[in-house]
């Protein structure tokens, strides 16, 4: 076993592209860590790395501010044995591992680099297709070729055995392409304690650490529904994962930094861009309604008991698409008569440019934030926004924005904006899909050899389910009720998932899950939100975490880059909801 004491400490210190550059110097240096890990990777960021890539070279298409944090690291983690898994290889993991050897050899210290490949699917889409893929869209239930988009980037995401196949070789930093976020926990989990492919309770475990610790600080206060929880939100901690033997962990961070570790941060992020609670992987599926949540100390909380499954037969593929050119204008309204006055507006735009037939696509919306009696200039505004889209780069240009303001002295009164004017840019769609494992072969480049390694879906293992133990639920106290914010009771989390959201809650006693179980249902969810009402919602239930989840389909459209919501990427969905006035049972509140 690599790790000296039964316990290997694996420290993440990013959540995405432009997260805090000084968490790795921070993870390395605050207490003992044996893996440091980086993610780097939403689906956005694939979309940002292949303009880079277009627009400055070809040798590019990685996240550079990786460099920028190892240059600070790189020599301490060599000397103290830490190992170094990161995704920030993105489209062109060879060239950041090329990168990261030319560092070593500027700092005077040997590294042994191993780098990942065999997710880019790209140039054998076409063949893929003919074979019989179709990449139907997971979301919107259309195969690729039925659409009119053309395909930009086109990415499997591996699992973690890549990653322990480059640490088993001696590897000190290992640079994977798109790997399934969790994948850079499990791996290296696999690694130091011999995981075979088919200990899937343990890979369950090792799976379920890798989702908390992903997205960084989520984990340790950031972005937490009870902020009075938090004892200080400035220099929040890092998240670390002392991952056991069975696959069972401790959720920490280091000592004298920000932010909290409890039940409730880690519930939170358990329940964060998932769908059912049947979480896949291409090396297990790993069931989070089985496993256990328990505080253990100051900011350490335990998880153990997570039952793990056989991975599915498919791998899921990140599509990014060229679907034409946008454009996009916000204009102020402000006091009596702001539909009529949005009237004016359109009707006067779209008579300029010819007619709305002539877009792709048209979307106006009004947005009411105006008051009445208002007290305040701002107090009596809304927002009128229109969003254009269109295959045709001159139509939504600088053409449109020009005949935008045309109108600053024609049109209603009171005429202002927030964003006029605008260029126009590319759209490039999310495409979420799946394709058959067998045609997915993760490619392990170290010390100028590759080696070869097959999903476990392909190596012939016998199909293994769990059960899911049956779980009562508490009595909800009877009596009077009250009408309170649903916030004061239930946090939540919520983010994206390609062109859907999700949407978790989730209680802090038994008493009051038993009321959200009964109360929160998916009409009952579409009333008090009913922006919702229009969308298909899944509800799946998580007893064991007290939580119920949401899945709320084609609200975000085609991905956080082709749609037009203030949130592009549901971040805010759950505040929202914790907004919301409900009647509760007195015995559920706290004593004030």
């Amino acid at each position: 076993m690599p790790v000296a004491d039964g316990i290997l400490r694996v420290a993440n210190c990013s959540g995405f592209y432009g997260d805090r550059l000084s968490a790795a110097r921070e993870m390395v240096e605050g207490g003992p860590i044996d893996v440091l890990t980086g993610d780097y990777l939403a689906e956005l960021t694939m979309a940002i790395l292949h303009n880079q890539r277009q627009s400055r070279g070809e040798h590019l298409g990685y996240v550079g501010t990786f460099l920028k944090q190892l240059q600070d690291v790189l020599v301490p983690c060599i000397e103290r044995g830490i190992k170094i898994v990161s995704n920030a290889g993105g489209l062109n993991p060879a060239s950041l591992a090329a990168r990261v050897e030319a560092l070593a050899s500027e700092l005077g210290v040997a590294v042994k680099v191993a780098y990942i490949d065999g997710d880019d699917l790209m140039p054998r889409l076409s063949e893929l297709q003919s074979a019989g893929e179709a990449f139907t869209n997971i979301d919107r239930h259309i195969a690729l070729q039925e659409c009119d988009y053309q395909p930009v980037t086109a990415n499997a995401y591996l699992g973690g055995f890549g990653i322990k196949a480059a640490l088993d070789a001696g590897a000190d930093v290992v640079i994977c392409p798109r790997v399934t976020d969790a994948a850079l926990a499990l791996g290296p989990a696999a690694w130091a304690f011999n995981w075979q492919r088919n200990d899937y309770d343990a890979l369950a475990g090792a799976l379920a650490a890798g989702h908390i610790i992903e997205c960084g600080p989520q984990a340790t206060g950031g972005n937490y529904s009870f902020i009075d929880e938090v004892p200080s939100f400035r220099e929040i901690g890092f998240p670390i994962a002392e991952i056991e033997p069975d696959g069972s962990f401790t959720i920490t961070k280091h000592p004298n930094t920000g932010g909290i570790v409890s039940v409730g941060t880690v519930t939170a992020q358990l329940l964060y861009e998932i769908r059912a609670p049947a979480y896949a992987n291409p090396d297990v599926v790993a069931h989070f309604d089985t496993l256990s949540v328990e505080q253990a100390g100051v900011d350490r909380v335990r998880v153990s008991g997570c039952r793990g499954a056989s991975p599915p037969p498919t791998h899921k593929v990140c599509i990014n698409a060229s679907a034409g050119y946008r454009n996009s204008s916000e204009l102020l309204l402000t006091g009596l008569d702001i539909e009529k006055k949005a009237e004016i507006l359109t009707e006067a735009l779209f008579d300029s440019l010819g007619g709305r037939d002539q877009f792709d696509e048209v979307n106006i919306e009004i947005r009411r934030t105006d008051k009445a009696d208002p007290n305040s200039n701002e107090e009596a505004m809304a927002s009128l926004v229109i969003d254009l889209r269109s295959k045709d780069a001159n139509l939504v240009g600088r053409l449109y924005s020009a005949k935008v303001i045309e109108l600053a002295l024609a049109s209603y009164p009171g005429y202002c904006g927030r964003s006029v004017v605008n260029s126009g840019s590319p759209v490039l769609v999310h495409w979420p899909a799946l394709v058959d494992s067998r045609h997915i072969v993760e490619r392990v480049h170290v010390d100028g050899e590759v080696k070869e390694v097959l999903p476990t879906s392909q190596l012939g293992l016998p199909e293994i389910d769990c059960q899911h133990p049956p779980v009562g639920l508490a009595e909800v106290p009877a009596g009077q009720m009250r009408r309170v914010p649903l916030g004061r009771l239930f946090g939540t989390r919520s983010g994206d998932k390609g062109g859907a959201a999700n949407l978790g809650i989730w209680a802090k006693t038994d008493e009051s899950y038993a009321f959200l179980y009964h109360f929160l249902d998916v009409v009952r969810l579409k009333a008090l939100l009913p922006d919702m009402a229009e969308y298909p919602i899944d509800r799946y239930e998580m007893p064991n975490l007290r939580a119920l989840n949401f899945f709320i389909h084609g609200v975000l459209r085609e991905g956080v880059s082709s749609n037009n919501r203030l949130d592009g990427q549901a971040k805010s969905l759950g505040e929202y909801l914790r907004a919301k006035y409900i009647d509760v049972p007195l015995g559920l509140l706290p004593e004030e």
